[in-house]
């Protein structure tokens, strides 16, 4: 099974990981809600989840894309694509950055 493995030392990659918490900390309190709200939201059984996510400490499963950004308020190409910068970034790279590039 793919690990999700990066060309990136493990730091680079905790950092990443730091900076999607960060996004995601920042989406729910736009919206006003408190880690044990945006749980029952998802259907997350734990809150705790919530708050390992927003400090770096794991990923949010791709099959919750859609839940979250509906509980987040999002829309879900743009939350997707966002997260990808943070979770899969060589791929962010090469799908959207390049793009973005070429048509600069």
């Amino acid at each position: 099974m793919y690990a999700h493995h990066q060309r990136l030392d493990s730091e680079e990659v905790q950092e990443l990981r730091r900076e999607g918490g960060r996004y995601l900390k920042e989406l729910r309190e736009a919206r006003g809600l408190s880690q044990r709200q945006l749980a029952a939201l998802i259907g997350a059984e734990y809150y705790t989840f919530i708050s390992q996510l927003e400090t770096g400490r794991g990923r949010i499963p791709p099959d919750r894309y859609r839940v979250w950004a509906e509980a987040l308020d999002v829309d879900v190409r743009l939350f997707v694509q966002t997260l990808m910068r943070f979770y899969d970034p060589m791929t962010h790279e090469i799908l959207f950055e390049t793009e973005t590039a070429a048509e600069a």
